[in-house]
């Protein structure tokens, strides 16, 4: 009698990893898919956005988030006392690059305060002599320092409304005035990375799974 060879295990899909797998490959490609519809809707607001500098002085927001339909609108808030500073990189409105120092304002006994981009200055441990006061401008955003996975995935919490100066105290340079380049609608990227994370995932599982058949087939 000739010997028979061994009948081959049928490969088996594992039920509950393949669903859990499948659940955050969709998951991934929605959030990709929210994220292109929200480019979309950041390029109206920043089209919107870019006409109002013109238009008439609103009363500054006091709460995030900003409406992006109020961004750049010309505004006035009055700082009761400087509690801070903090300085980032900026750009004066003669074009020059610096330090913008941003004032972490008092408003009142309570409430959020405000935070006034004063002026541009050539030194990021200038102490700008500025110590409150009526100052007026424009409605902007603070600088975005949040963490770009929670940002892609929509977590972040919102950014606090910050006023633009339209003069600066003496030793320091105007701030450059609002400009929807300085705003990057980066949704597209976003969605981009959400589709290549679920097209990693799957690849990742879909060798696991041929390793897992293979060990199991034998020699």
């Amino acid at each position: 009698m000739t010997a028979q060879s061994p009948t081959p295990i049928p490969a088996r899909i594992p039920i509950m990893p393949t669903l859990l797998v499948a659940l955050a490959v969709l998951t991934m490609i929605g959030l990709g898919v929210w994220q292109l519809q929200r480019r979309e809707e950041k390029a109206q607001a920043l089209a919107l956005a870019a006409t109002n500098p013109g238009k008439p002085a609103m009363a500054f927001p006091g709460l995030p988030p900003v409406d992006p339909a109020i961004l750049f609108r010309p505004s006035s808030v009055h700082c009761l006392a400087v509690v801070g500073w903090q300085v980032e990189a900026g750009r004066a409105a003669d074009g020059s690059s610096g330090y913008r120092h941003i004032a972490q304002c008092s408003t009142g006994a309570e409430g959020p305060g405000v935070l006034v981009a004063v002026g541009v200055g050539q030194r990021p441990d200038q102490s700008p002599g500025w110590s409150g006061g009526q100052v007026e401008g424009w409605i902007s955003e603070e600088p975005d320092h949040r963490a770009l996975l929670t940002r892609i995935g929509g977590k972040a919490p919102p950014l606090r409304p910050m006023l633009i100066a339209k003069r600066a105290p003496e030793g320091l340079k105007p701030v450059a005035p609002p400009n929807i380049d300085d705003i990057p609608n980066n949704h597209l990227a976003y969605a981009m990375q959400w589709f290549f994370f679920a097209g990693v995932a799957a690849i990742i599982y879909a060798l696991a799974l041929r390793r897992r058949n293979i060990s199991a087939r034998g020699p």
